[in-house]
């Protein structure tokens, strides 16, 4: 299992996990301890993990980090746990923050199991940043965010590198968080960069007023753009790769007596689950088998994973959806294609419990 599909699985034990949690020391045990293990660490060497590791500040003699990553015998990264339950606010960071000065770490956690932020000395040497440069929640999955956890992994750390990937990280988030303000409700300064170079009068208030308006229309309308460019490129039928699937552009040729018509209406529902589930699974895993009372879209190409089936040849549309165990179906009626985005979350469920490994078979005794 590579690495993003282990901190999906954690993700998937916290959801499950997360209402009998109520303590720090249990979600030290049940969520911290295991992230720290797929992040390639022995928790159980405290050469290599060292528990309740010693940071004495100042007068305070004792003071005690919840974990230390090591390297070369030297803190590398420490760790400071809270509750589940906790608000990782900027007075529990307060804790951290003084370890940090102490010790030659160049790296701060603060976690509460499902939040992980991430502090460095960006701003001032040995002085913790207020801001994390790195946020991730776990149950809010974004995959360029896990790509960039990798390097804090065992195999991946370089502690040469740290520093300019963590003020890469710092800016573009900060950067992030203005262009989403900006686009929201532009500032005056972003209206009149654009104004300035289409409008050839004085930009009087009232015109200004009235670029405002443009302004968020025309992002509103470009954002709109992109997304819709990103859906049709994840639409886009792949080539043929089994005898099940056929392309609606090289279908072959048979009587109408033997065929099987997968309809334009059927290609289009095909496509648009495609394009549901492109974030979260290869599309060429996503497969359409046609069938006389319903269209099947497959995973891997296997009808004991249904994705989900469509019932389009009556006047009501149904989608029928398979969201537990069992593969129990249940038939969502629909009055248009585009309500199948509406059933988004429920068709990413059925994929991620096709991706949980089955139990091995324990193997009788010779």
């Amino acid at each position: 299992m590579d690495f993003i599909d282990q901190i999906k699985t954690h993700a998937k034990t916290i959801q499950n996990l997360k209402e009998k949690i109520q303590t720090e020391e249990g979600t030290k045990n049940a969520l911290i301890m295991p992230f720290i293990t797929i992040l390639g660490y022995n928790v159980f060497d405290p050469d290599e993990v060292n528990p309740e590791y010693v940071a004495d500040v100042g007068t305070k003699k004792g003071e005690k980090v919840d974990y230390a990553i090591l390297k070369d015998g030297k803190p590398c990264i420490l760790i400071e746990c809270k509750a589940i339950n906790s608000d990782l606010n900027k007075e529990q960071a307060s804790q951290l923050y003084r370890y940090f000065s102490v010790t030659p770490a160049r790296i701060g956690i603060l976690t509460n199991g499902i939040i992980y932020r991430f502090f460095t000395d960006l701003e001032k040497e040995n002085t913790m940043d207020v801001k994390p440069f790195l946020e991730i929640n776990l149950l809010d999955i974004k995959e360029p965010l896990i790509e960039q956890l990798k390097n804090y992994t065992k195999q991946g750390l370089n502690l040469d590198e740290l520093h300019d990937t963590a003020t890469q990280l710092k800016y573009t988030k900060e950067i992030i968080q203005i262009a989403n303000k900006e686009f929201s409700e532009p500032s005056e300064d972003f209206v009149k960069f654009f104004a300035q170079q289409v409008y050839p009068r004085k930009l009087t208030q009232k015109a200004l007023e009235n670029f405002s308006a443009i302004t968020k229309e025309s992002l509103d309308q470009f954002l709109s753009e992109k997304i819709n460019e990103r859906l049709k490129s994840a639409m886009k039928p792949e080539p043929s790769k089994t005898p099940d699937v056929q392309s609606p552009e090289n279908k072959p040729v048979v009587e109408p007596t033997d065929v099987i018509v997968t309809t334009e209406e059927e290609w289009e529902g095909y496509y648009f689950v495609k394009a549901i589930l492109h974030d979260v699974i290869d599309p060429s895993k996503i497969v359409i088998r046609d069938a006389k009372s319903y269209c099947a879209i497959l995973y891997e190409n296997n009808n004991r994973r249904p994705i989900c089936r469509l019932y389009f040849d009556g006047k009501q549309k149904y989608v029928g959806v398979f969201n537990n165990k069992d593969r129990e179906e249940t038939k969502i009626p629909i009055s248009s294609l585009q309500d199948i985005f509406t059933l988004g979350d429920q068709l990413k469920a059925t994929v991620a419990m096709y991706q949980i490994p089955a139990p091995k078979t324990p193997q009788a005794p010779q």
